[in-house]
């Protein structure tokens, strides 16, 4: 009992003495104080820009790591993720808009919300949302313009039950009449509030402008349209497009990866039809004239947006645009347009620029923000200088790191979580980006460190030529066309002095209303 005793009293006075050499005691103090202060002073730089951090390390994953090519047709990417008792399903469609029927506008968009909605052969579309949320699980679907998607979430241990709904979703689907109608009923009501909002009508006739007006991605649904769409329509669209050999995965969750790609292989085996391989998606786009384009709708403050010719992302110069743009409207407000626009100025809450690759034609580049119908012309006048002064002299060295360090440092955040991973991946397959350029991801921050002050400058000069500058400027004609008292520059000195009224759209038809005055003949 005493060797325990002393063996204890040790353990506890050599504990002690720990304590008092963390903790600071103050019987040690004395002879610890000058040291550690100085050290601790010497650490701490007096001014935050002084402060340094050692480089980051970090490799992004490999897509070959996850890659699947399914027997069954789909290509999956299966990314293992024990951390939640969680799986998350995506299987991205070869289908759009692009692929409906003259006359059946909003025949994609329909069938892709009812697949998850709408029921199966053996549910109710009101049983299978409350087998759903007994299960605690997530069914969604939907088609936009060139993508369609089907996700499932739920709980790893009701995964086989999962999988059955998610196949029969997929092969079966009801599309419940009571449904359909109830949708038809909300897209015609969301139809009439087409030109409540100028937001709306902005983004609209900027499409109309960068594409052109017979393009197929500006052939929007209407009354009539919406209205000849029957079940049988969507059931042939569904059995023409939705088939594995036009799917592509992206599976993540709490699971063991050869268990998975057995499932997988199961959900997609023995198809029961055999559906159509998608025709290419029409690369026809066309910019309209130079011009200023004005809509005349009667609200406080208007919107603007400024489009030149963009380029695809597979373009040679796609990463000194990208930095580029970062640095002249795309950084927030380490950029130039939000410094000189808000923080200068204080016109706009935000104003920005955007230069995006396009995947299967090139997307345009685009300048916005929205001000005071008064003060319109002169923020514009600030957008248009900023634009001509990236093209005429260098940005600085402190512009250019600032923007190459926030592209590499928040690029980590593309690979934050498994989910993220199997999506990102998915994504390049399905857009042709794992095929081109497996090695995109790994080679990316040395692609954006090497842009230089020259190539950014080179890149301006290229792509943003003010003569070919189409502007759209969308609210109170009377109020914008008056300019602002303090400032002499006026709408028409923009666009060669070309200024073309551009009519509402009847929200039902899409086609034209009459408009009162017009200082141009059409587009």
């Amino acid at each position: 009992m005493k060797t325990l005793s002393r063996l204890l009293n040790a353990r506890i006075a050599a504990r002690v003495l720990l304590g008092c050499l963390l903790l600071g005691h103050p019987a040690l103090r004395p002879a610890l104080a000058g040291e550690t202060a100085a050290s601790a002073a010497a650490a701490i730089p007096d001014r935050p820009e002084k402060l340094s951090f050692p480089p980051l390390s970090y490799e992004p994953p490999d897509p070959v790591q996850f890659r699947v090519a399914l027997a069954s047709g789909p290509i999956a990417y299966v990314v293992p993720d024990n951390e939640l008792p969680l799986v998350n399903i995506v299987v991205y469609v070869r289908v759009g808009k692009y692929l409906e029927p003259a006359g059946k506008e909003g025949l994609a968009s329909l069938c892709g919300y009812l697949l998850a909605r709408g029921g199966t052969q053996s549910k109710t579309a009101e049983e299978l949302e409350e087998r759903l949320a007994f299960l605690a699980a997530q069914l969604n679907s939907g088609v936009g313009d060139t993508q369609g998607s089907v996700s499932l979430n739920l709980l790893s241990k009701d995964l086989e039950e999962g999988l059955a709904i998610l196949r029969e979703v997929l092969t079966q689907p009801r599309f419940q009449e009571n449904k359909l109608a109830l949708r038809k009923q909300q897209m015609l009501q969301s139809m009439q509030q087409r030109n409540d909002d100028s937001g709306d009508i902005e983004a609209r006739e900027a499409d109309f402008l960068r594409f052109g007006e017979e393009f197929w991605a500006n052939r929007h649904s209407t009354a009539a349209s919406v209205n000849s769409i029957t079940q049988e329509d969507l059931r042939q669209f569904h059995r023409q497009w939705f088939h594995p050999a036009s799917f592509v995965l992206a599976v993540s969750g709490d699971f063991e990866r050869g268990e998975m790609i057995r499932k997988l292989e199961q959900l997609f085996a023995n198809w029961p039809f055999a559906g159509t391989p998608p025709p290419p998606i029409p690369a026809n786009p066309r910019l309209a004239e130079p011009a200023v384009y004005l809509v005349n709708k009667e609200v406080n403050q208007g919107r603007v947006s400024l489009l030149l010719p963009g380029i695809k992302r597979d373009d040679p110069d796609y990463f000194p645009v990208m930095v580029m743009n970062d640095i002249l409207g795309g950084g927030g407000f380490t950029s130039r347009i939000m410094n000189r626009v808000r923080s200068d100025e204080g016109l706009a809450y935000s104003a920005f620029s955007s230069f995006p690759g396009g995947i299967y034609y090139p997307l345009t580049f685009t300048a916005g923000f929205q001000t005071k119908s008064r003060t319109v012309a002169y923020a514009l006048s600030i957008v248009r200088d900023e634009i001509k002064r990236i093209t005429t002299e260098p940005v600085t060295e402190s512009e250019l790191e600032t923007s190459i360090r926030g592209f590499v440092d928040r690029f980590p955040r593309t690979f934050a979580t498994k989910t993220q991973i199997a999506n990102t991946f998915a994504q390049d397959e399905f857009t042709g980006r794992f095929a081109r350029e497996p090695g995109f991801w790994k080679h990316y921050r040395a692609r954006v460190e090497k842009v230089s002050r020259e190539e950014v400058l080179r890149v301006a000069r290229k792509y943003l030529d003010l003569d070919r500058l189409v502007i759209l400027v969308v609210g109170d004609k009377k109020e914008i066309l008056l300019g602002h008292p303090d400032h002499p520059v006026r709408l028409a000195d923009f666009g060669g002095g070309r200024l073309v009224d551009v009519p509402l759209r009847d929200p039902l038809t899409m086609k034209p209303l009459p408009v009162a005055t017009s200082s141009s003949t059409g587009r």
